[in-house]
């Protein structure tokens, strides 16, 4: 368990506080991460890499010259957001645009690819690239779902080697690419992970057995197998990789490849070797010559016990970008000279909110108050049901949706009771606390409540007081909005399955001529209703996909904390109606 924390909601700044101030040479903090402390050099691409905390030295101790120009970090386990993102991209953009990369998860998905389109409206020539390397989490048929795990370091490296040489920015893409086409990992796991102020792991392993195919986000394996010996785990790992190269490079006899062997968090390095010993041996039967290879901790899942093996099959472009000099925090390669051009400086790049209020009617501002009342409810409806929605999440996800969930709905209370202060309007009081929740909360959920909120916010405005029809547009906008970012839809076995009966039924009473109470009520019946029926669903979108027949008979739990929601909302809308 992570046993040194202060506050666990402070504990991924403070770690990036620390990390910073223990390695000024290499990095210097800015607004969501670092950058390199000597900046990008004019004219190269900077490629940006990023993800959630808990998995040092992913992402902020790849960070220097060789390897990444800047790493955005999340909070515990959850996407930095596209504010962080945009903000560290920026700090490292060096005049040649920036390569967004990072493990393909959701959450990722989401907040990287706001942060580029944000990006291309400052100007900066944006791109991104997802990692795909877990051969445990989706088929070859489905490779472009796998998610990204120690392949993460071999693909990043490749594509930071190429900005070195000064090469463009498509053709650096080009290079992520195809070293990704190349990239294989897979994963075991004895016990699993504990996050800062939690008191029990967020999966647990039989004794004597082990979990195979695991994540790197507490996800469970795909199945269990007994503990094996050191030389039985080699043997696992390399034929797992060695039944899946990629069609281009054809049989693994002559070729050559990169070999990362990653511990996860507790296996130590002594036991690593023990295992590597028997994985070269492996690779050298089958006739793979082994190019530079890496033992120990690189992309770890906090304090769990497994580990990984990755193999980027090589050609002579990447066989150089491979072997080519990395000088960072936690990874080291050759040796690296003066810089050869003058460096341009790191801009700061702070995303600040204007401190200016937009006018508002004053039965906007009233409305205001019955919002800020609603995300106070919304708050403390989630800090009541948090272990609940955890415990949910982790029987075929990371377990982290509850501690998220907190994270947001507690930034978007503040958020939202500072702008009424400052006297806003329903509108920009939503908007403050969209932009908080989805900054403070990251993951998936922290970018779908973000555009919920904003939605709603939108259709109510700063001048006419919200009346019921407006309400509804506004759930109605959101729906739509969560749908096209996420590209959920209803039966996926997401927040999607209640989301959409909700705004449906909101609108349904509201046309009947009920009003924002009674139609509300209805409406949160139906979302209730929904959530349970996601129990009988499997998931066909995020995390809990690869592990789609443990969720059977569990709800969503997006789908069950937004019914919850939705309730308490009501409850707010009934004491209005009251004291009225």
């Amino acid at each position: 368990m992570t046993r040194l924390f202060n506050d666990p909601a402070a504990f991924a700044d403070e770690a990036l506080e620390g990390f910073a101030a223990a390695h000024r040479r290499w990095v210097r903090p800015v607004t969501g991460g670092v950058v390199r402390a000597g900046g990008t050099p004019e004219g190269q691409v900077a490629v940006v890499i990023g993800g959630g905390s808990g998995h040092y030295p992913a992402f902020s101790g790849l960070v220097g010259r060789g390897l990444a120009h800047g790493a955005a970090v999340g909070n515990v386990f959850a996407s930095p957001s596209a504010a962080q993102i945009r903000s560290v991209a920026r700090a490292a953009h060096g005049g040649a645009g920036v390569l967004l990369m990072y493990g393909n998860y959701a959450g990722d998905v989401l907040h990287f690819g706001q942060a580029a389109e944000r990006l291309a409206a400052d100007g900066v020539d944006a791109r991104t690239y997802a990692v795909t390397d877990d051969v445990a989490s989706g088929s070859p048929e489905e490779a472009d779902k796998r998610r990204g795990i120690a392949g993460d370091l071999p693909v990043f490296k490749a594509a930071a080697a190429a900005a070195e040489r000064g090469l463009p920015l498509q053709e650096v893409l080009n290079v992520a690419a195809h070293t990704g086409a190349r990239t294989r990992s897979f994963g075991i796991a004895f016990s699993g992970c504990t996050l800062p102020g939690a008191d029990h792991p967020l999966f647990t392993v039989p004794e004597a057995r082990m979990a195979v195919g695991l994540g790197i986000h507490g996800e469970p394996g795909i199945g269990e197998q007994d503990l094996p010996t050191a030389d039985e785990a080699a043997r696992l790992l390399v034929s797992a990789l060695l039944k899946e190269i990629p069609e281009e490079v054809g049989e693994a006899s002559g070729q050559r490849a990169a070999v990362v062997l990653n511990g996860l968090g507790s296996v130590k390095y002594e036991e690593l070797f023990v295992v590597y010993r028997k994985v070269a041996a492996l690779l050298e039967e089958a006739g793979v010559e082994i190019v530079d290879p890496e033992v120990g901790e690189l992309v770890t899942s906090f304090d769990m016990a497994g580990v990984s093996l990755t193999l980027t099959w090589l050609d002579d472009l990447l066989e150089e970008l491979w072997r080519a000099p990395a000088d960072t925090p936690a990874f080291r390669k050759g040796t690296l000279g003066e810089p050869e051009q003058p460096v341009r400086p790191a801009a700061e790049a702070e995303e600040t909110q204007d401190a200016d209020i937009p006018a508002a009617s004053d039965a906007s501002r009233r409305a205001a108050g019955t919002v800020l009342a609603a995300l106070e409810a919304v708050a403390a409806t989630v800090d009541t049901h948090v272990e609940e929605l955890g415990r949910i999440d982790a029987v075929a996800g990371d377990g982290d949706h509850g501690i998220g969930m907190q994270r947001g709905s507690t930034a978007a209370r503040l958020a939202a009771t500072e702008a009424r202060a400052l006297g806003a309007g329903a509108a920009t009081v939503l908007t403050r606390a969209a932009d908080a929740w989805a900054d403070k909360a990251g993951g998936t959920s922290g970018a779908l409540w973000g555009s919920i909120l904003r939605a709603i916010g939108s259709a109510l405005g700063d001048e006419e007081a919200p009346d019921a029809a407006r309400v509804a547009a506004g759930v109605a906008d959101a729906s739509a909005a969560v749908r096209r970012l996420g590209g959920a839809e209803v039966g996926d076995k997401t927040m999607v399955d209640v989301l959409v009966p909700f705004a449906d039924t909101l609108a349904a009473r509201v046309s009947a001529g009920d009003g924002l109470n009674t139609a509300w009520d209805r409406a949160a019946t139906a979302a209730s209703e929904a959530a349970v029926a996601t129990a009988g669903l499997l998931p066909r979108k995020g995390r809990a996909r690869p592990h789609a027949e443990k969720s059977l008979g569990t709800p969503d739990a997006g789908a069950h904390s937004l019914a919850l929601i939705t309730r308490a909302v009501h409850g707010v809308l009934t004491e209005q109606i009251e004291e009225s």
